[in-house]
């Protein structure tokens, strides 16, 4: 598992949405990786740390 920061690009509750990373890549963000987490939604704009297993999202977490 890799970590890596990220902002929020699109987000819709029970759907998921996507993230920019630095280098300007999208990734995509499934509904289910909130599970556990201590977000229970995601704004536009906002920072965060992504959590990755063989380059798919399984969770996110406050940036560090």
């Amino acid at each position: 598992m890799s970590s890596v920061q990220a902002t929020v690009k699109e987000w819709v509750p029970g759907t998921g949405g996507s993230a920019f990373l630095d280098d300007g890549t999208v990734l995509v963000l499934p509904a289910e990786c909130l599970q556990d987490s201590a977000f229970r939604f995601l704004r536009l704009g906002q920072r965060v740390r992504l959590e990755l297993t063989d380059g798919l999202v399984v969770a996110v977490a406050l940036p560090t």
